[in-house]
């Protein structure tokens, strides 16, 4: 299909998806709930983590009212549900109808004997985790969290596991944005982005690495068709052809709306291969010294190792930076050209950078691009990681990291009046391992879903039945609760939309967004079921059970949250006069070092990173196998967040009622022997042997030659638990060396 007939994203079609993920008899409450969402007094959007503008009337989008719509379920897996189902029954469900038997509404415990899940009391609930966890080592519990937890929640939680005595703290960045904040800490002080929004409306090109916005954060596009609007140039490099990226219609335009009209977001679009943005970045670097267009002032002043950076980049050839990047070298010379046009550039990405073998080296070299040129630290440029669940960014600045550092630990320590364990924690690919082994015994997830998000599936799975306990805190069924250890819970908590009366005081919880800014969020409809405690409650009570003799009064924090927002005060570097601060309109901006041109590097300066061109994974893999391989990336449907699937159709992409779908170039199919729609078995290849999924269907796609990719998490199986980012052990699901057989 051409692009001038390809459908906009956002739209008509958004409004009616948006229509479409409410049920009938839940009308009335979703307006009302949707009315509040990203608005003052209201609750933020349990979606994505791109910032609210304020003047905003509504100020959500399709994704985002799917996600609200998906907690304002009124159906119940309550203790009925349960009572006609077996674990191993459910376990057979797909992930999308394990979604769709609505709300857990009681906390629930596993019973082997009948292989059921049977009603417990929060109370007997709560002791059954405190007797697991005082019977082993604090080396062998695991303690995982995902981005929707809430600021107050992550504080606590990581209070109490450190009071326990352990920095295992897998957590949901360790699988999506952990190289972004390694590399920029590492290079320039600080590991957020150092933009804002009003630096969009400045900036003369944005450059989007490794994204797709209309799926993945759509609120994005509404910021990107102003900068079209106005002129911006943006810059698309993705493998994937992807219709979000071309044109939208945005639903809060009338006239374009009614006209069926629509504006152009990219300006330019690149489609490398899988992997190639390190070779990218670099070239853009050569380009802008070879022009001489280094910006010398801002290089004397604020960087260090800048010589050795340029000796490298000057000695590597256009030819292999062409090659390596998968673009044709005319390609690469346009690219270069509009970088060296732009005097304000910003460069933005998402997992498509991240979860590579050398995540980290790309991101650098990234940050090198922009330290040539002075990209940082001024209006309408800089760096802009685009994070993923809401609070995702807010979980790790309130200590949600395995890897703490020292002054962290000993202002908690003080403040809290204890002496915190100071070894390293496990990231998820090392707590896989350790659950695998016998190491882990007890493994609490706060939210998320484990077992379908993490790599190597059959591997994870194992190692949570090998569990004595496992608990999750959490809304709604998934695949994980289906995976019990010797005992199990499932502990139903509050949603973003919910009224938190815990205390007997309605309470309010904060988050933190991409660009740093931290607000309130206050749920403003009635809980599900009058058995859901708020997730700082669960948290205090699993603690309260768990510690003797505790130096922290878990009863009087949860009392009132104002009492936890006085605690990070005093440990959190930015939230001093928390309370008052966040209770400003739009709540406050934590500030960026970066941003201000300070380095907090230890040199005192941003450092320039040098990386070689790495080798191609798939050569590397080709000598283990006599079949043609590809690179296989694994992406989400657009009816679908992280691995909570709202329906089974991918709009942009012309998918309808399937998830099993291989998208691949024309030419691929043809060469290997296939057919379109053709169903096939894709295989992975890696150092210890292969891993298969079966019966996935061909569909042709705009991809480079050589390129593949298919939705998580089906095919998280294929990904070896050790293929990951070689610094930052992210998992390198975007580039996983694959061959197929057909059927």
């Amino acid at each position: 299909m051409s692009e001038s007939k390809t459908p906009p994203s956002g739209g008509w079609g958004a409004l009616k998806a948006t229509l479409a993920s409410i049920q009938p008899a839940n009308a009335a409450r979703a307006v009302i709930a949707l009315a509040n969402a990203n608005q003052p007094g209201g609750f933020d959007c349990p979606g994505c983590a791109w910032p609210d503008k304020p003047d905003t009337r509504i100020n959500f989008c399709e994704n985002g009212a799917k996600a609200i719509n998906h907690e304002l379920d009124r159906r119940l897996a309550d203790a009925a549900f349960f009572a006609r189902h077996t674990v191993s029954e459910m376990l057979g469900w797909d992930d999308y109808t394990l979604e769709q038997q609505g709300r857990l509404s009681e906390p629930m415990r596993y019973d082997a004997a009948s292989d059921k899940y049977l009603p417990i009391s929060w109370d007997a609930a709560f002791a059954l985790v405190g007797e697991h966890l005082r019977a082993i080592k604090p080396d062998e519990a695991h303690f995982y969290t995902s981005g929707r937890t809430g600021n107050e929640t992550a504080f606590l939680y990581q209070l109490f596991v450190r009071l326990f005595g352990s920095n295992h703290f897998p957590d949901c960045s360790n699988m999506c944005h952990e190289p972004s904040g390694r590399a920029l800490n590492a290079s320039i002080g600080v590991g957020k982005g150092t933009v804002t929004l009003d630096d969009f409306e400045h900036a003369s090109a944005i450059f989007l690495f490794g994204q797709n916005p209309a799926t993945n954060h759509p609120r994005m596009l509404g910021t990107l068709r102003e900068a079209a609007k106005r002129g911006c140039q943006i810059v698309v490099i993705n493998p994937l052809r992807e219709a979000g990226l071309l044109r939208f219609q945005d639903p809060q335009q009338p006239l374009e709306m009614l006209t069926n009209d629509a504006t152009n977001i990219a300006s330019h679009y690149f489609q490398p291969r899988l992997g190639g943005d390190l070779a990218i970045a670099k070239a853009l670097i050569k380009a802008v010294l070879e022009a001489g267009a280094h910006d010398e002032a801002f290089i004397e002043a604020h960087t260090e190792g800048f010589t050795a950076l340029a000796e490298d980049v000057l000695a590597t050839g256009w030819d292999a930076l062409a090659e390596a990047s998968g673009l044709a070298r005319e390609q690469l010379d346009a690219l270069c050209a509009l970088y060296l046009a732009s005097d304000a550039s910003i460069f933005t990405w998402g997992m498509g950078i991240t979860q590579h073998r050398h995540a980290v080296a790309t991101i650098q070299m990234l940050v090198n691009a922009l330290l040539v040129k002075g990209n940082l630290g001024k209006p309408g440029a800089g760096a802009c990681p685009v994070r993923g669940h809401s609070n995702v960014q807010g979980d790790r600045t309130m200590g949600i990291n395995e890897r703490p550092s020292t002054a962290f630990l000993e202002r908690l320590g003080k403040v809290a009046g204890f002496t915190p364990p100071i070894a390293h924690g496990r990231n998820v690919v090392e707590t896989i391992a350790a659950m695998e082994d016998g190491r882990g015994k007890v493994f609490i997830a706060l939210g998320g879903n484990f077992a379908a998000a993490t790599p190597d599936t059959p591997r994870t799975w194992a190692g949570l039945r090998r569990q004595s306990l496992t608990v999750h805190i959490t809304t709604k069924l998934n695949r994980s609760h289906l995976l019990p250890g010797r005992d199990a819970l499932i502990l139903p908590c509050l949603g973003r939309t919910e009224v938190d009366e815990t205390g007997g005081m309605a309470q309010q919880i904060t988050v933190e967004d991409s660009m740093s800014m931290v607000h309130l969020t206050r749920g403003v409809k009635p809980p599900a079921s009058p058995h859901l405690l708020s997730e700082p409650a669960i948290v205090a009570g699993i603690a309260k059970a768990t510690l003797a003799n505790s130096p922290v009064d878990f009863d009087g924090l949860v009392a009132d949250y104002d009492r936890i927002r006085d605690l990070i005060a005093q440990v959190v570097p930015g939230f001093q006069d928390f309370n008052a601060r966040v209770r400003a309109p739009g709540g406050f901006y934590l500030g960026n070092s970066a941003r201000e041109r300070r380095w907090t590097t230890a040199a005192g300066k941003a450092q320039f990173k040098v990386h070689a061109l790495q080798p191609d994974v798939i050569a590397e893999m080709q000598a283990l196998t006599p079949h043609k391989l590809l690179a296989l990336a694994t992406v989400r449907s657009h009816d679908q967040y992280n691995t909570t699937i709202y329906a089974l159709n991918d709009r942009y992409r012309g998918i309808r009622n399937e998830r099993r779908v291989l998208f691949a170039n024309a030419a691929d199919i043809a060469a290997q022997g296939l057919a379109p729609d053709q169903r096939v078995d894709i295989v992975s290849v890696w150092t210890d042997g292969e891993r298969r999924v079966e019966d996935f269907r061909l569909q042709p796609h705009d991809i480079p030659r050589g390129c593949l990719a298919a939705y998580f998490p089906e095919t998280n199986p294929l990904v070896p638990l050790d293929y990951h980012d070689v610094e930052a052990m992210t998992p390198a699901s975007k580039a996983i060396p694959v061959y197929l057989v057909g059927g």
